[in-house]
């Protein structure tokens, strides 16, 4: 039986950005004192929400972040996402035919409203995705947590009024992944690079390597 809804992941599922975000708080946390490059950011924080990452910071450097650096690390990060941010490949053409064939679908991510406004303003998919984004800050308003609490993917379930057994979910990330599992949802990772152990490990039900493999699953 196919799904009533889809929900993919933002980050590295639709747009090209994790490397960007991960030289910003690479160079962030090098000044803080952490000295890290990209790789270092992307293995420490990849799929985590920044009110997620304060204490882990806190905790390594061993002592408080300064006041603001919150809404601090959000600016830099809407900036440099403005200007770096790509499609990944294949991801407007799949959510096209993903519309044509009458299925449903949400993009739940724990980027914030204003760093997923900036990301599809930048490639394109404003038109395409207005209306179906749910992002963890405004799941944390209203009392819930980032991924990986399975929040987020119940609240975008709740907006298209579909049950969380009828959706599948499509994420790239270890924490997206055992969120989505955590919500009851069938979860399928996104591993382009071939690296998908780690999601299999987490509960994916299998790990694609490009973004139209989905539709196997939808018939």
């Amino acid at each position: 039986m196919p799904p009533e809804l889809i929900i993919f992941d933002c980050d590295g599922v639709l747009i090209d950005s994790e490397i960007v975000a991960s030289r910003v708080v690479a160079q962030d946390m090098t000044a803080l004192g952490w000295q890290m490059d990209a790789r270092d950011a992307m293995r420490h924080f990849l799929g985590m929400n920044i009110s997620d990452m304060q204490p882990m910071i806190e905790a390594r450097l061993g002592r408080l972040l300064p006041d603001g650096w919150r809404r601090g690390m959000a600016d830099k990060l809407i900036e440099a996402l403005a200007a770096e941010a790509k499609l990944i490949p294949g991801a407007e053409e799949m959510l096209k035919c993903v519309s044509a064939m009458g299925f449903d679908w949400r993009v739940a991510s724990n980027s914030s409203d204003e760093e997923m406004a900036v990301k599809f303003s930048r490639c394109g998919l404003t038109d395409l995705t207005k209306g179906r984004c749910v992002s963890a800050a405004s799941v944390i308003a209203k009392g819930g947590k980032a991924k990986p609490a399975p929040d987020v993917f119940l609240a975008a379930a709740a907006d298209a009024k579909t049950p969380p057994e009828r959706c599948i979910v499509l994420e790239d990330s270890r924490l997206g992944t055992r969120g989505a599992v955590a919500a009851g949802m069938t979860c399928y990772g996104f591993a382009p690079h071939g690296d998908g152990e780690a999601l299999l490990a987490e509960g994916a039900a299998a790990v694609f390597t490009r973004l139209d493999e989905i539709f196997g699953v939808l018939a």
